[in-house]
């Protein structure tokens, strides 16, 4: 192994259960995945998922979810850091690009590679930063409840328009996965946001956090908070809504990661000043 280079590395498609190994890579960069975040990843697109091995052993990974026939996401791009700086990377990466076809895809960049994904074709569409802290907890907003079975619909619906793809196979799982706990807010009857807390390795976190006003998005923070029962939570803003920012600010959350959301192409228009959470830092 101490000698292994791309010559040596055989990629594959992962199955379900063998994507702990990478979501325990990706807990040990700081990223915090979800706990029950891999079946919904899944869903939306079992083939999208690659382990690089060099005999028997995972050494990198990378997933490449296509949403539709326009776009795609990539995500989990590791490599272990005891073989780094081998190529092994970039072997893993182009065998699984292929997946995604003439797809626009998108990311959500760390910054110590950003300039290496530019020289791949992808170019930056903003900067968005993980807040975390803790929100007091408190009795819900008028016009909150958790999600059911009977929201699916309307919030598949309104996450379209929030997002640069459908994806209702992800949904159904996102908001029933174990430890998801999903809430809405409606007025008039109508629905105005959505919300996901999950638990986490590190501190749980919000996304997506949907919503039509600052006002709706703060209502939902507070249900996730309290879902939390008002311990640490963590959120992905873009800042390309500064409502948002002013929202986490507003709350003593303090920035602690950040990443670019870049693409390699156009994406479909949808409601950037609805986004006050990203869903997913890594499938969007």
């Amino acid at each position: 192994m101490t000698s292994a280079g791309p010559e040596d590395l055989v990629v594959t498609r992962a199955a379900l259960a063998e994507w702990s190994v990478i979501s325990g890579w990706a807990a040990d960069e700081g990223w915090n995945p979800g706990l029950s975040d891999a079946p919904a990843f899944f869903a939306q697109d079992p083939e999208g998922f690659f382990i690089g091995r060099v005999g028997e052993e995972p050494v990198s990974a990378i997933s490449v979810v296509n949403y539709d026939a326009d776009y795609a996401f990539l995500g989990f791009y590791l490599v272990r850091p005891d073989l780094r700086g081998r190529g092994l990377g970039l072997a893993t990466w182009r065998t699984a690009l292929a997946h995604a076809g003439s797809r626009t895809i998108g990311l959500d960049g760390v910054v110590t590679q950003q300039h290496n994904y530019r020289r791949s074709g992808f170019e930056p569409a903003h900067r968005t930063l993980r807040f975390a802290g803790a929100v007091p907890a408190t009795r819900p907003a008028p016009g909150v409840r958790p999600a059911g079975e009977d929201d699916l619909d309307a919030v598949t619906e309104y996450d379209a328009s929030c997002h640069p793809a459908d994806r209702p196979r992800f949904l159904k799982h996102w908001l029933s996965a174990p430890g998801h706990r999903a809430f809405v807010r409606l007025r008039d009857g109508r629905l105005t946001g959505c919300a996901v807390i999950r638990p986490a390795h590190d501190r749980p976190r919000i996304g997506p956090l949907f919503a039509d006003t600052a006002e709706d998005a703060e209502a939902l923070l507070l249900a996730t908070a309290a879902a939390a029962a008002g311990g640490e939570v963590a959120l992905d803003v873009p800042l390309s809504n500064p409502a948002a920012v002013t929202l986490a600010e507003r709350f003593g959350l303090s920035p602690s990661f950040e990443t670019a959301r870049m693409y390699t192409g156009p994406v479909r228009p949808f409601a950037a000043d609805r986004v006050f959470g990203v869903t997913t830092l890594e499938l969007g």
